[in-house]
C-alpha cells in the first residue's frame, strides 16, 4: 500500500500509526517513492528540541524546481500548470503550461544570475498576484537563492524592516497593482523603503498598471526587456536538503517580525504530501487557493505543493467583492474548479450578501472545500456547506502556521467525518499534545489546554533568520522537548481537535496574524499619545477586529477626537499597513495594570468583547478604579 494517497478512514489510521511508530521509515518511503533526488540522504532525521536543531534527509541533494517543473515535462508538458485570473473580469485569463512555466522560470533565473544573484543570496519579492510572482519565487529556487516574499499590502516601513533583517541584495516589484477598483503605487512604496536599505544593489520592475514611475539610474530596471533577452535554459543549482529555500516573516507578539526559515527537502516532501491528501487531487482537476503568495498559504498551497504534484493551480489577482460579490463563484464556474480553498473572513463577507451572487453560477464542478487562516465559526461553516458545496463537498478546516510550513490538523475528504468548527485529526507524522498550566501533558479526551507538537515533521521551520536564540525562546522554551504553537485547543470525546485561538498577544484579523506590540509601538509614536494597549474582539466578518485603548499625553487634550482617531490609524497604516488599522479607539485616562506595571490585557479583552461577567479580582490591581471608568466609556 502506498503511504502517499489516503482514501479511507481505516487507511488513515493505519498510515497514521505507522507514521508515529516508525517516522523515519514512513517519511523515508514517501520521499523515495515520489520525488526526484540528485543524491539520496545519509540519514532521514536528526533532531534535538532542546537546542533546537532539526535536520531531515541529511546529505540529500536536490532542486525543488526540478520536482515542481522539469520532471513533469515529458508527461505533462502541455498541461496547464498555472491559470492566472486577473483583477478585472474584462481582462483575459492566462493559461501557462508546464513547458511555458519551465521557459519563464529559466529565463527569470538567468536574469537573476546576470544581476549577480548567487546561491544563498536573499531576494525580496514585493509583487501583486501576477504570474511574475510565482515565476520569481521559482526562479530564486532554481539558482539556490533564498526568496523573501513580502505581501504587497505592507507599508514601506514594514518592507524596509524585512529587507534589512534578511540583508537582501535585490528587490523584485511592479510599477503598481490593481486591487478591486483601486490602484496601488508599489514602486513608490519600494522607493520610500529603499531610502534606508543599504544592502540592495538592484531593483527589477514588472509592468502591470502602466503608470509613470521614477527609475533610479544604476539600480532600477524594467524586467520585461531583460527577460526577452535571456536564455531559455538554466540548469538547476543542486542544493543540500537542509539549505534554506525561503524566509517568510510572521508577526511577533514582541516588536520585530520573525523571519521563519524553511529548507528545501523536508518542506517539499511535506507540502506535496499534504496537498495530495487534503485536497484529494486527481490528474485533471483544477485547484484554486484564493490566498496571496505573500503568505505561507500561497507558498505551500498555490506554488510548491500543487506544482510538485503536477497540478493545475489557479492564481487570482483580485478581491472577492470586485466587480461584485459573485466574483469567486464566477471564477469557479469559468474554470470548472474542483478544489476551492479560502479563508473564513472571505466566507463571512460573502455570506452577508445576496445569495443570488452564488446561485447564478454553476458550482457543480466542486469536490472539496477548504478553510484556512483561523478557526471557522459554525454559521460560516453551514453557509459554505449549504450554499457553495450544496452539502456534497467535504469541508477541510485546516489548522497550521507559517512556522509549520504545511497543514498539521485537518479532515481528509471522504475519509474523516467532519464536525463544524473542528480541525479534527492530525495528519500522518503529526503528534499533538495538550499541556496544562504546570507544563504537564493532559492525557485522555474531553480536555483542553495549550497545543504543542512533540515530534518534528519535515516542513517545520528550522530557525528564525539571524536569531536562533529567539526561535528557541519563542517555540521551545515554554514546554520541555515540545514545539509550542501559541494556540489553545480542546480534544473532544473521539479525539478530534478544535483550535480555540491564540494564547499570546497575537490577534488573527481576517486570517492575518497581527502582533499587538508593533501596532502599539506605531501608535505610541503619535505626538499626542502617551501609551496604548491593543486587544482583539469578536467581529462578524473579520473573525476578530482590533480595539485600541489609548492614553493621551494631555488629559484635557481638546483636539477633535475623531481626527485623532484618523491620525492614529494613518500612523498604523504607514508603519505596518492598512490591515492593522483599529476598528475602535477608546481614549482612557489609565490602563488596568498589575503592581509590577504589566497591562492586564485579559481584562481589556473582556471589556472589548462585552464579556463583563467574570473580570476576576480587580482589587489587586495597581489602579482598580480605572476598570470601572474604561467600562463606562466603552465604545459599542
Amino acid at each position: 500500500m502506498s503511504n502517499y494517497h489516503i482514501k479511507h478512514l481505516e487507511e488513515y489510521f493505519q498510515v497514521y500509526r505507522k507514521s508515529v511508530r516508525e517516522p523515519e521509515n514512513f517519511w523515508g518511503e514517501v520521499a523515495e517513492e515520489h520525488f526526484l533526488w540528485r543524491k539520496k540522504w545519509d540519514n532521514v532525521l536528526q533532531w534535538d528540541f532542546t537546542k533546537p536543531e532539526i535536520k531531515w534527509f541529511e546529505g540529500a541533494k536536490l532542486n525543488i524546481t526540478e520536482n515542481c517543473i522539469d520532471r513533469h515535462l515529458r508527461t505533462r508538458g502541455d498541461k496547464t500548470a498555472i491559470i492566472w485570473e486577473p483583477n478585472s473580469p474584462e481582462e483575459e485569463a492566462l493559461h501557462i503550461t508546464y513547458k511555458e512555466l519551465h521557459e519563464r522560470v529559466c529565463k527569470f533565473a538567468n536574469v537573476l544570475k546576470s544581476k549577480g544573484i548567487e546561491k544563498g543570496d536573499r531576494v525580496c519579492i514585493y509583487l501583486p498576484m501576477i504570474p511574475e510572482l510565482a515565476v520569481s519565487v521559482l526562479a530564486c529556487a532554481r539558482i539556490g537563492a533564498i526568496h523573501s516574499v513580502v505581501f504587497a499590502g505592507f507599508s514601506s516601513t514594514a518592507l524596509s524592516t524585512r529587507i534589512n533583517d534578511a540583508d537582501c541584495k535585490m528587490v523584485i516589484t511592479a510599477d503598481g497593482s490593481f486591487r478591486g477598483s483601486k490602484t496601488i503605487d508599489l514602486k513608490g512604496i519600494v522607493d520610500e523603503a529603499l531610502e534606508d536599505c543599504p544592502s540592495i544593489e538592484s531593483v527589477l520592475v514588472a509592468k502591470r498598471i502602466a503608470s509613470d514611475i521614477s527609475i533610479k539610474e544604476g539600480r532600477d530596471e524594467w524586467l520585461q526587456p531583460l527577460l526577452d533577452a535571456a536564455d531559455a535554459n538554466c540548469e538547476p543549482e543542486i542544493v543540500d536538503a537542509e539549505d534554506p529555500l525561503f524566509i517568510l516573516y510572521t508577526s511577533g507578539s514582541t516588536g520585530k517580525p520573525k523571519g521563519m526559515v524553511h529548507t528545501s527537502g523536508g518542506y517539499m516532501v511535506y507540502t506535496a504530501y499534504t496537498f495530495k491528501n487534503i485536497f484529494q487531487y486527481k490528474e485533471d482537476d483544477v485547484y484554486w487557493c484564493t490566498a496571496d503568495i505573500g503568505w505561507i498559504t500561497g507558498h505551500s498551497y498555490i506554488v510548491y505543493g500543487p506544482l510538485a504534484n503536477g497540478a493545475t493551480t489557479v492564481m487570482f489577482e483580485g478581491v472577492p467583492s470586485y466587480p461584485d460579490f459573485g466574483r469567486f463563484w464566477e471564477i469557479v464556474d469559468k474554470h470548472k474548479v474542483n478544489q476551492f480553498y479560502t479563508a473564513p473572513t472571505a466566507i463571512r463577507a460573502l455570506a452577508k450578501n445576496n445569495l443570488d451572487f452564488v446561485t447564478k453560477h454553476d458550482l457543480s464542478s466542486l469536490k472539496v472545500l477548504g478553510s484556512v487562516g483561523e478557526p471557522i465559526n459554525e454559521e460560516a461553516w453551514h453557509w459554505y456547506n449549504d450554499n457553495v458545496g450544496k452539502s456534497r463537498c467535504p469541508i477541510v478546516d485546516t489548522w497550521w502556521q507559517t512556522e509549520t510550513g504545511g497543514i498539521m490538523i485537518s479532515p481528509i475528504p471522504y475519509a474523516t467525518p467532519t464536525i463544524p468548527t473542528y480541525a479534527t485529526l492530525p495528519l500522518p507524522g503529526i503528534q499533538p499534545a495538550l499541556m496544562d498550566e504546570n507544563a504537564k501533558e493532559i492525557k485522555g479526551n474531553l480536555v483542553d489546554g495549550r497545543l504543542c507538537i512533540k515530534f518534528p515533521w519535515p516542513s517545520i521551520a528550522r530557525t528564525i533568520w539571524g536569531n536562533h536564540e529567539r526561535y528557541k525562546d519563542t517555540y521551545f522554551s515554554a514546554y520541555e522537548n515540545m514545539y509550542f504553537t501559541g494556540d489553545g485547543a480542546l480534544r473532544d470525546a473521539v479525539g478530534y481537535y478544535r483550535i480555540t485561538g491564540r494564547v499570546d498577544d497575537v490577534v488573527i484579523v481576517s486570517g492575518h496574524n497581527l502582533g499587538t506590540a508593533p501596532i502599539e509601538d506605531a501608535i505610541n509614536e503619535h505626538p499626542a499619545v502617551a501609551e496604548s494597549a491593543i486587544v482583539g474582539y469578536p467581529h462578524d466578518v473579520k473573525g476578530n477586529a482590533l480595539y485600541g485603548f489609548v492614553i493621551l499625553k494631555e488629559v484635557g487634550e481638546t483636539r477633535d477626537r475623531e481626527n485623532l482617531r484618523k491620525e492614529i490609524n494613518q500612523q498604523i497604516t504607514e508603519h505596518i499597513g492598512p490591515i492593522a488599522k483599529l476598528d475602535k479607539i477608546q481614549f482612557v485616562s489609565g490602563l488596568p495594570k498589575t503592581r509590577s506595571g504589566k497591562i492586564m490585557r485579559r481584562i481589556l479583552r473582556k471589556i472589548a468583547s462585552n464579556d463583563l461577567s467574570n473580570l476576576g479580582d480587580t482589587s489587586t490591581l495597581l489602579n482598580p478604579d480605572v476598570v470601572d471608568e474604561v467600562i463606562k466609556e466603552k465604545i459599542d
